[in-house]
């Protein structure tokens, strides 16, 4: 695919990269979708505000890049 999430992706571009990530999201308690439209903000801002540690960010980072590879 070559693309590749960061903490700079937008949750709207990991909803269209992979339906499994929003449901991989969705399994840590991070909502993806309001209204049936993705919500606004980065991946980043969205694990900042729910608190996950560093080594926390860093799995759910490379866990949904292996589900776009």
């Amino acid at each position: 695919m070559g693309e590749k999430i960061t903490f700079d992706t937008t949750i709207e571009d990991i909803v269209r990269l992979s339906g499994e990530a929003v449901s991989y999201l969705m399994e840590k308690k991070i909502r993806c979708i309001r209204c049936g439209e993705p919500i606004w903000g980065t991946l980043g801002e969205v694990l900042e505000e729910k608190g996950f540690s560093e080594e926390e960010k860093a799995k759910i980072l490379d866990d949904l890049n292996s589900l776009i590879t």
